[in-house]
């Protein structure tokens, strides 16, 4: 019950809906309770057995309020029957029953109304948390999960709380209401015979709990196992060439399918249990009603508890009325512990602590004044480190290009930077100041990423140019699309700038989808600009096209960048050769082929001297 008392702190907003789902909860037991005590004088009537009150009974308080009820409904028909008859009585009494009926599920009717703002607008809070958590969570977090996990979780365990929890809520409350008003009537009837038929509840409650505590332990892996097919699903849907080129079909068949045989396995478990909470309360149930006839019949029949034969039967009445809250109550438990499973994979991620936060005194940072420093800094992302003591600077308004085989360590500092990683030992400053004390958002505000992958969404061109600022007019939009080499090719498109781009922007060429990232950074205009192997998953006269925009936009700015294709970087102002996350050499390109060196063997590998 730990998680869903959490998850309920979603419920804070909506509070007005909940006290007014309790209160019209509390209306409908109550009317049902008095729908049931309503057939006792009509039993008394049909037995001949009814009880004459002559004088209108008075109101003594709270404590004998069943009887006030149960004196008047027998002042109204000894009335009625003296001054109208036996069947005018029976008809006011149906009558009576009528109204009772409709005000019952009248009430029941508004508890739910009220009950769907309260389940949406916590379902949506809900969702809305999660996707914010996950852009506030460290690259570093998602990259040992599995996308299809946390997607699942967004999703079925979102749905589950839904189904499990909050329909579950009504029960939780609506029913204990309707058992408590029940109950009180049976005590007002018969305390001995109500004392004898909790004697018999507590066998049923546990026989009830050893049932749900491994129905729990059953949803948790059924969640976990959704995690798994949805992320089939995912990693499928983007390599499907890869799947199809290899002829890997049978290969990712074979895996989907067990793990949809696991989850059908764990959903048969977790159904079963679940289906065996009403057959198992309604059994012991009938169980304990056949007690209580052998046990109150005895007490009717010695006339020893002073109760009517009418009583009796509307006592039976009333114990039946328990039933179906105390199965719904058992379905609810059933429920909750389903549900719990689901809260405890959600809150695992509304609870992981950010590990890249910002101070609480983090600075704001406007501009870019002087250097970049990356001052002995060592990083790894497991167990080995693949930076070690390495140290760097770089001026304002230069190009310093970083070299190396793959693994070198290049991109990690493209990553380091922006601050996606914080470094294990040692600072990056900027103008002297650490990143760490600088808060995230201003420090990324300085820095354009132009990245080996094309990531692009699904959107109009428009849109994915001017995702990194607020505001743009369409001039300023035009005008980085032709600084990156993209307006030409933009105008040609069915709908030009408002072009929906597909998904991943797979209705465009690489080529192009990178000449929209660049022109993407292009107007976002920062002063430093992070290049990492831009160029490298394109044919040549996409890189032609590609390196000219990437010229224009680094003019007057400050850039790092992660080359493969050494031919892009022999006019950057510093070249860094890396090897095994340490510095190995660095110059200009001219005087680094003079040393016939590390970068001249890179260099003469790719044929380009």
């Amino acid at each position: 019950m730990n998680y869903f008392l959490k998850t309920l702190r979603f419920a804070k907003p909506y509070t007005k809906y909940a006290w007014l789902n309790v209160l019209f909860n509390a209306l409908y037991a109550v009317f049902n309770v008095l729908s049931v005590l309503a057939f006792i004088p009509v039993l008394g009537i049909l037995f001949g057995s009814e009880e004459k009150v002559t004088e209108k009974p008075v109101f003594k308080g709270i404590s004998g309020i069943y009887d006030y009820v149960q004196n008047s409904l027998n002042y109204l028909v000894s009335h009625t029957i003296e001054t109208s008859g036996v069947e005018k009585a029976l008809l006011i009494i149906c009558l009576i029953s009528f109204a009772l009926f409709f005000l019952k599920n009248l009430f029941r009717y508004l508890a739910e109304f009220v009950l769907a703002y309260f389940n949406s607008g916590i379902v949506k809070d809900l969702r809305d948390a999660l996707y914010d958590k996950i852009l506030e969570l460290p690259i570093a977090y998602f990259s040992e999960k599995k996308k299809g996990d946390t997607i699942a979780r967004m999703t079925s365990d979102v749905q589950e709380i839904e189904n499990s929890f909050l329909n579950s809520l009504e029960a939780i409350v609506r029913e204990p209401l309707t058992i408590v008003f029940t109950l009180i009537s049976m005590f007002a009837i018969s305390a001995k015979l109500t004392l004898f038929a909790f004697v018999l509840l507590p066998v049923s409650g546990f026989l009830i709990s050893s049932v749900s505590k491994k129905l729990k332990a059953k949803s948790l892996l059924a969640q976990q196992e959704t995690g798994n097919f949805l992320s089939f699903i995912e990693e499928t849907l983007s390599g499907l060439k890869i799947i199809k080129g290899f002829t890997a079909e049978d290969k990712m068949k074979s895996k989907f399918h067990n793990s949809t045989a696991r989850f059908k396995k764990l959903m048969i478990s977790v159904f079963q249990r679940k289906s065996l909470a009403s057959p198992m309360s309604e059994f012991l149930g009938s169980a304990t009603i056949i007690a209580i006839l052998w046990f109150g019949g005895r007490l009717v029949l010695r006339g020893e508890d002073g109760m009517k034969p009418q009583e009796f039967l509307g006592y039976i009445g009333l114990f039946y009325l328990i039933l179906n809250p105390a199965k719904a109550i058992s379905k609810a438990i059933f429920s909750v512990q389903k549900g719990n499973a689901s809260a405890e994979r959600i809150l695992s991620i509304l609870e992981t602590e950010n590990t890249i936060a910002d101070k609480p005194d983090a600075l704001v940072k406007t501009s870019f004044e002087d250097t970049i420093e990356l001052k002995n800094i060592s990083f790894k992302y497991k167990d080995e480190y693949v930076l070690k003591d390495f140290s760097l600077k770089i001026p304002k308004g230069t190009t310093v290009a970083l070299v190396g085989q793959s693994g070198s360590g290049k991109s990690t500092i493209a990553n380091l930077v922006p601050r996606f990683y914080d470094v294990n030992i040692g600072e990056i400053l900027i103008d002297g100041i650490n990143i760490k004390d600088l808060k995230k958002e201003s420090l990324r505000d300085l820095i354009g990423l132009v990245t080996q992958e094309s990531i692009l969404f699904h959107d109009s061109v428009k849109n994915n140019i001017q995702l990194g600022v607020n505001k743009a007019t369409e001039e300023e939009t035009i005008e980085a699309a032709k600084i990156a080499n993209a307006h030409e090719f933009i105008v040609d498109l069915p709908q030009k700038y408002d072009t929906n781009i597909g998904d991943s922007g797979n209705t465009l060429s690489g080529g192009q989808r990178q000449r929209l990232s660049i022109a993407r950074a292009v107007l976002k205009n920062p002063p430093i600009m992070i290049l990492d192997e831009a160029t490298s998953a394109l044919d040549t006269e996409s890189e032609q096209l590609v390196q000219s925009a990437l010229e224009k936009m680094m003019q007057n700015r400050t850039s790092l960048v992660i080359a493969h294709r050494l031919s892009t970087i022999q006019k950057a102002d510093l070249i860094v050769v890396m090897q095994k996350g340490k510095i190995v050499e660095q110059g200009r390109h001219e005087e680094l082929l003079s040393k016939e060196a590390a970068y001249y063997n890179l260099v003469n590998m790719q044929s380009l001297q």
